[in-house]
């Protein structure tokens, strides 16, 4: 279990058998299959796009994508339908941060960006991006244990040195740890969020989150919690994520 801290200086759901039916049969890819039917592939798997996205990190990437294949649905990761199209709605989808991050590291000229990804979940962002960015730190909060559980399996599995899980609500940090960038993905609506994740910034740093088409409408509606919380030039990027992919939606904070 990976949960040393690796600084350089030192509505929960459950897959359930369905048992008013014929016998259930798993298939391979570990979904409940009441035909015996194998899902639909997913139409990325061979694609080109997946090595242009993950690089050097593609392999990393590609063994996360195996397990949540073969484990996610069956121990409540993920839904049924979301076996079919993992590449695009939330590995891709996830990807579409990092430039961000680099970005943010460079504008701050620092060398190993400490990062929170708040509500973790089965992985998406934080395990995406501690595998896409090894020169950066994550700190993947999530107060759940077998989702913790979970994470911490995977960073086994992957060999990610700059990651750590750590089991906590934001709350339950706030006065206690500070980061130069916090993640999210589709934690909560922004009214919310920003009591939640902007004290946990460090000054000068910046919340960037994956947020979905109405994320502009959130941030109108949030900004007097956004300043409350020292919050500033909040605004929405539209980001790419891959050729021939649908772009998201980037939530970019800077906490004064």
């Amino acid at each position: 279990m990976n949960t040393q801290n690796p600084s350089p200086e030192n509505a929960e759901t459950t897959a359930k058998l369905d048992q008013t039916s014929a016998p259930a049969q798993l298939d391979q890819t570990g979904q409940v299959n009441q035909a015996g039917q194998l899902p639909e592939a997913d139409p990325l798997d061979d694609s080109p796009v997946i090595a242009e996205v993950f690089g050097d990190s593609e392999k990393l990437i590609r063994m996360f994508h195996e397990k949540l294949v073969q484990e996610g649905v069956l121990r409540g990761m993920i839904g049924p339908k979301e076996v079919s199209r993992l590449w695009e709605r939330h590995l891709l989808n996830s990807a579409a941060l990092a430039p961000f991050l680099r970005d943010f590291a460079q504008e701050k000229h620092i060398a190993h960006l400490r990062v929170a990804d708040v509500g973790s979940g089965a992985g998406f962002p934080g395990l995406v991006l501690a595998a896409m960015l090894p020169e950066h730190y994550f700190t993947l909060v999530e107060p759940m244990e077998r989702r913790c559980e979970w994470l911490n399996e995977n960073i086994d599995m992957m060999g990610l040195k700059n990651a750590r899980v750590l089991r906590a609500r934001a709350e339950q940090l706030h006065g206690e740890a500070e980061f130069d960038v916090v993640t999210c993905r589709a934690v909560a609506r922004m009214s919310k969020l920003a009591g939640w994740v902007m004290p946990l910034v460090h000054r000068g740093g910046r919340f960037i989150a994956l947020k979905g088409q109405a994320a502009q409408d959130e941030i109108d509606s949030a900004k007097a919690q956004i300043r409350q919380y020292r919050g500033a030039f909040a605004h929405v990027d539209l980001a790419p994520v891959a050729q021939g992919v649908e772009p998201t939606h980037v939530v970019s904070i800077t906490k004064r």
